[in-house]
């Protein structure tokens, strides 16, 4: 496995949470309680739960942290024990749990930040980057080195991801997802084959979930390359019960136009909609991180994306379907405020 605190060429920037201290420690703070956010929050649908891609944010501090002592809290303090603050915010009912995209974490460790959240409140939890990328990376460069052998190995994601997080946060798993970065031109040569190699995947790991306990476990894909969208896939991933994780991304259509190839608006539909709004049309991570530091504001409103996830979260929930929506600094320039105004969206208070 590459090494673990790499930025790999297809991540979302590495933002990874420590697992919180046993002991105790004197708490992050929440900011103070904002009326206007709250009844907003108590205007969605009640499956519908938004939150954002980490939470280890000083520029947050006095929208969703407290200073302290007229400070912002650091990033290493904020990822170690913020997270009960984070979600004390009443707009916040899910997180993407980055870590586990760059090194394992164990069923206590998950149960750690389970015990940080409230009881309704769900986990989107991202599968290692070594199940997923099809190969070996040499350090932070990430140049290509080789084929990597555990691409595509059920039972080594089941072990490593699958059933610590099912045993560690039980019903405040939401989705397990895995992001596969783009494939390379060898791979997508063939891309029924590819296909037929990612269905027999989602179905190695219903298996392997089932072996590792009672509850099944909700298993998401998520692709950055357009060519994997479409009939055979869907119907790949209905066949053995797993989802698709829509994508906001510079590399893929818009979100209608996926939701249209996954045919999520055909058809009974189980399971919850799951979409990450991970980046802004047009720019790459770094220099979003560059352009949108330290993500205390709104700097490039995508009204267009915006309008589109409002319109399939509140069809989703509509026909009664949990909705999760996380959503990454550098899809707008700070998630909180992009979480408040798809919100507002979604109960109609914007256009």
């Amino acid at each position: 496995m590459a090494d673990a605190r790499q930025r790999t060429l297809f991540d979302d920037g590495f933002d990874p949470e420590p697992v919180p201290r046993r002991g105790r420690a004197a708490p992050v703070l929440p900011a103070a309680p904002d009326a206007e956010v709250a009844a907003l929050a108590a205007r969605l649908p009640e499956g519908v739960r938004l939150g954002t891609s980490s939470w280890s944010f000083p520029g947050w501090s006095g929208l969703i942290y407290a200073a302290r002592d007229g400070r912002p809290e650091s990033e290493q303090r904020l990822a170690r024990e913020g997270l009960a603050a984070y979600a004390a915010w009443p707009l916040f009912r899910t997180v993407s749990l980055d870590r586990t995209f760059y090194a394992p974490l164990d069923a206590a460790g998950f149960a750690r930040y389970a015990a940080a959240v409230p009881e309704d409140f769900r986990f989107v939890v991202k599968a290692p980057a070594a199940i997923t990328d099809p190969f070996t990376r040499a350090g932070a460069s990430g140049r290509v080195t080789g084929d990597n052998p555990s691409f595509l190995d059920a039972g080594a994601a089941a072990a490593a991801c699958l059933a610590p997080a099912a045993a560690g946060l039980g019903a405040r798993l939401g989705a397990v997802v895995f992001q596969f970065p783009p494939l390379g031109r060898a791979i997508l040569a063939d891309v029924p084959r590819t296909v037929a190699r990612l269905v027999a995947f989602v179905a190695g790991l219903g298996h392997a979930a089932r072996d590792g306990g009672p509850r099944p476990v909700p298993v998401a894909l998520e692709v950055r390359d357009p060519e994997l969208l479409g009939a055979g896939l869907a119907a790949g991933l209905r066949d053995t019960g797993a989802l698709p994780c829509l994508a906001a991304h510079a590399r893929m259509p818009p979100l209608e136009s996926q939701a249209d190839a996954w045919g999520l608006g055909t058809g009974p539909a189980a399971g919850p909609l799951v979409v990450r709004w991970n980046l802004h049309a047009g720019k790459d991570y770094e220099g979003a991180r560059a352009d949108y530091f330290p993500f205390d504001r709104l700097v490039d409103e995508d009204l267009a994306t915006r309008r589109a996830l409002a319109r399939l979260a509140r069809a989703a929930a509509a026909a009664g379907r949990p909705v999760l929506v996380t959503i990454n600094n550098k899809a707008e320039g700070s998630a909180p405020w992009s979480v408040r105004r798809l919100a507002e969206a979604i109960v109609g208070a914007t256009d």
